[in-house]
């Protein structure tokens, strides 16, 4: 929940009360095929982080954006590559979408925030609203749009040990009738990290809409990023882990560097659309989007072997180019049937999914070390960035409709459905090792809301996912198999309040999921389908404003993950919690406006991560652990200019710790100057 605004020109800060969420119940959110509603009318789990939260925060990585959500994780830390990294409710995350287009995302990189207004988290199965998806739930963004007043705001900040950074944003109106409106982001950020990794980031954005009619409008959005991450620390393995307890961490970094390893990636995002209100009642929409992620990998990999800290390191060489063309039109109106009032949404959508694994890939166990000694080996592989070696498509046709029943002003029933007709087909040639394969899916979704005021909502719902073939990736030795379709299920019961000082969201669900075993024969890894893993747990975040300068903010999730159904083969795993899920995570956060200096602020958080099992074996767990992180923010002016200071440090006493991926994220911080023009 947000506070009483505050004007661009003026230099108050307001208190700031959240649930986590980083937006109030009642404001609207965007939900796929359910349309636009609030969140407070949504049957799921939903959690928005604003552009404002995560400006004030400084957040860079997924992990810093919901870092108050105990449902959502992610063990990437800052200045590392995002590997598999993000989480929520314990499952993986593969689904990302920038202004409703996809994009692969799930390795090789986060999206740049300078351009984005929110981040949202849907948390559980996507079938539904977003069509063919891992059960995880759907991370999507939203850029920035064209203001209504002109705007110009730049800032410009550093973080240890030398990344320098700076930003403009601009937009309003142009022209003397003003039905153009723009939006412009600039950025970049280049030096050395905490962790001694080389940081190199370009990135801009252009947001446009014009009037081309009271009626309808168009819209279209850009944004393109260019980043090189040099020498960040080793990606960390844990398969061929040999001892019980784990290495003492350390952060001298230096030990898991390589020189002239690095991490290149070109990113580019575009949608474009026209909304039309065809009546008061009913208006229809048109999105057209392209994504291209282009990754070239100079990686480097280290299988830890034992409690003294050996490794076999592995160099990761490699080029992928990853397209997606969207097309999808929605009619969404409002009607009534005698005292029912139903609001549908009907509408139609294409994908085109392409990915190009370079021919120039390159796995390999060149160097090993110790972690508590420097890393001598230089990374001088020929490398071939061509993508032109593994291609393959995946196509997804849809049609959905959702209707919303209003039974009077305390009961709802959400009725959804979509039809999808899925392929995935090798293009390289040959029809002998064609992997590809076809199915269709109908995903169902039924809610229920009950409302005794307007500001309370208990709801229960039901949706089902059907999630699009894996192909293995090529760090394992069955390297482009592609894994079978498979259909997940979700039941989850939640309430959401939010009025006055309270707000809380509570919820309890059970997912059932298809496993994936990785696992380690003969020295080699393979990536394999076997099992059920169910997902049960309960999850609740709460805030509540003490005064009008005080905000307190309190939840956890406690997870119960189970392996179940294995074959005979895997029978060691049944009653085993799936790889890398954690059964318990608690935030707590706090903003306090310092009555005795106007315009500061003061803001913290500490989370509390459960240990978490490395495989599905659970013969090795990552211990758990506590991060704190606090901050600043320092509004006044400066001449006649508004100003703004920001400043935060994270993991604020050094914790070392192990992350499931990497070796932790050690005390850093930032601090900036934004001046509002």
């Amino acid at each position: 929940m947000v506070g009483a605004e505050t004007d661009e020109n003026t230099a108050s800060v307001s208190a700031v009360t959240v649930t986590g969420t980083k937006a109030r119940l009642d404001a609207p959110a965007e939900n796929g095929a359910l349309g636009g509603r609030k969140l407070l009318d949504t049957p799921y789990s939903i959690t928005v982080v604003t552009s404002e939260d995560i400006e004030k925060r400084q957040a860079t990585t997924i992990a810093q954006i919901f870092v108050q959500d105990p449902a959502v994780f992610s063990f990437a830390a800052a200045g590392t590559t995002n590997w598999w990294g993000t989480r929520i409710r314990g499952l993986g995350v593969r689904n990302y979408y920038i202004d409703d287009v996809p994009l692969l995302l799930y390795w090789g990189g986060d999206f740049p925030l300078e351009s984005i207004e929110s981040v949202q988290a849907l948390k559980g199965l996507s079938g539904f609203m977003y069509g063919f998806g891992a059960p995880g739930g759907v991370i999507a963004y939203r850029t920035k749009r064209p203001t209504a007043e002109p705007l110009l705001t730049t800032e410009v900040g550093y973080r240890n040990d030398s990344v320098l950074f700076a930003h403009l944003d601009a937009g309003g109106p142009v022209g003397q009738d003003g039905k153009l409106g723009y939006r412009l982001n600039l950025a970049g950020e280049n030096g050395t990290a905490y962790n001694g990794a080389g940081v190199d980031r370009l990135t801009g954005s252009l947001a446009l809409d014009y009037e081309i009619s009271p009626n309808l409008n168009w819209y279209s959005t850009l944004t393109a990023e260019r980043s090189n991450l040099r020498e960040e620390p080793l990606q960390i393995y844990w398969s061929a882990y040999r001892d019980s307890a784990l290495p003492r961490p350390t952060y001298d970094y230096k030990n898991f560097r390589v020189a002239n390893s690095f991490y290149k990636s070109d990113t580019v995002a575009f949608a474009t659309g026209l909304d039309w209100t065809l009546s008061d009642a009913w208006s229809a929409d048109f999105t057209y989007g392209y994504t291209r992620k282009k990754h070239r990998s100079n990686k480097m990999f280290a299988n830890l072997l034992n409690a003294a800290g050996d490794y076999d390191g592995n160099v990761y060489t490699f080029a992928e180019l990853d397209q997606n063309h969207f097309a999808q039109a929605m009619l969404k109106g409002d009607l009534r049937s005698g005292p029912i009032r139903h609001e549908i949404v009907a509408g139609a959508s294409y994908m085109i999914s392409t990915a190009d694994f370079g021919a120039g890939y390159y796995w390999s166990n060149d160097f090993n070390g110790n972690i508590y000694r420097p890393q001598t080996f230089t990374a001088n592989t020929d490398i071939d960035f061509s993508t032109d070696g593994l291609p393959s498509e995946e196509r997804q046709k849809a049609v959905f409709v959702s209707d919303t029943l209003h039974f009077g002003e305390h009961w709802q029933a959400v009725l959804g459905l979509r039809r999808t007709q899925y392929a995935l087909r090798d293009l390289d040639g040959d029809p002998a090792v064609d992997s590809g394969y076809k199915t269709s899916a109908t995903s169902p979704t039924v809610a229920l809301i009950y409302k005794p005021a307007a500001y309370v909502s208990i709801y229960g719902s039901y949706v089902e996912s059907m999630e699009g073939g894996t192909r293995v990736g090529g760090q394992y030795a069955n390297a482009g198999e592609v894994l079978g379709a498979t259909v997940s299920k979700q039941r989850e019961v939640g309430l959401k309040y939010d009025h006055g000082s309270l707000g809380l969201t509570a919820a309890a669900f059970r997912v059932e999921r298809a496993n994936q075993i990785d696992s380690l024969v003969d020295g080699l890894r393979y990536l394999s389908q076997d099992g059920l893993t169910l997902y049960k747990g309960v999850e609740v975040s709460g805030d509540y404003r003490v005064t009008e300068d005080l905000r307190l903010g309190l939840g956890a999730l406690h997870l119960d993950p189970t392996i179940t159904d294995v074959s005979a083969g895997n029978e060691s795993l049944r009653g085993n919690i799936p790889a890398e899920a954690a059964r318990w995570q608690v935030t707590a956060n706090a903003e306090y406006a310092v009555a005795a200096v106007e315009g500061l602020s003061l803001h913290g958080d500490a989370r509390y991560y459960g240990r978490a099992p490395t495989n599905d074996a659970n013969a090795l767990y990552i211990p758990s652990r506590t991060l704190v992180n606090l901050g600043f923010r320092y509004e006044t002016r400066i001449g006649a200019q508004r100003v703004a200071f920001t400043g935060n440090v994270n993991n604020v006493f050094n914790k070392k710790y192990w992350g499931l991926s990497n070796i932790g994220e050690g005390v850093n911080g930032s601090l900036s100057a934004k001046v509002y023009w």
